[in-house]
């Protein structure tokens, strides 16, 4: 089932989008499979491979959409959700420590607590400065800011830090509940953003001209009838 359903996957990506997202989600299912979760009973860099599985999604997106990842503009989503999986993962680790040490994964939280924390704390850090670096790259506008990004990332740099300083099941549960809404906040204000920013949008150099938007369209039928047609 595994083995047909990556297949069909894969076919679908390629035929539905084009063959650089197919070989993205194949090098992901790969990466996943045989690097990060054997990994896990190795060593603790298995966390840094596991971000990096996580960073990829984003990145096939945008490949599906524009065809290409050359743009540094493709590459800003993916830092994001590869920073974001260290705070995350970090806390939820730190509260099963013994869970992880007794199954036999290797894990910071129980080899080295302290660069446990201290890496939860930088990715925080690092989100923060991200989250500018997103209006800045005009995907989107600045509202994403205004209207509250700071302030989500500014929380979960205040969360990393007292994970960072107490070192206890409580702050680590707090940073992992809260990740999960961070990210969920902050992708509803991404998609407010770059709808005020399309609406906004009257001739600019940024905007799609008729032709473009009629070739896309013709693009996508093409493509659907190709999927629609395998036997």
């Amino acid at each position: 089932f595994a083995g047909f359903s990556s297949i069909a996957g894969a076919t679908i990506l390629a035929l539905g989008a084009n063959p650089l997202t197919a070989a993205l989600g194949v090098s992901n299912l790969l990466l996943y499979t045989a690097v990060y979760t054997p990994l896990k009973r190795l060593t603790i860099w298995n966390t840094w491979v596991g971000s990096v599985v996580g960073a990829i999604p984003p990145l096939m997106g945008w490949a599906a959409c524009v065809g290409s990842i050359s743009q540094p503009s493709a590459w800003i989503m993916p830092l994001v959700l590869y920073c974001w999986q260290f705070p995350h993962f970090n806390g939820l680790s730190w509260m099963r420590r013994d869970d992880y040490s007794q199954s036999g994964y290797i894990m910071t939280a129980n080899t080295d607590p302290g660069m446990c924390r201290r890496v939860a704390f930088r990715h925080c850090l690092a989100l923060f400065a991200l989250g500018f670096a997103i209006p800045m790259a005009d995907l989107t506008t600045w509202f994403f800011i205004c209207g509250g990004a700071a302030m989500l990332n500014g929380y979960l740099v205040h969360l990393g830090w007292r994970f960072y300083r107490h070192a206890d099941t409580s702050s680590a549960r707090r940073l992992f509940l809260y990740s999960n809404f961070h990210m969920l906040g902050l992708m509803c204000l991404l998609v407010l953003g770059a709808l005020a920013k399309n609406r906004s949008c009257i001739g600019g150099a940024h905007c799609p001209t008729e032709s473009t938007v009629a070739a896309g369209e013709q693009n996508i039928s093409d493509r659907w009838k190709a999927v629609t047609s395998v036997k």
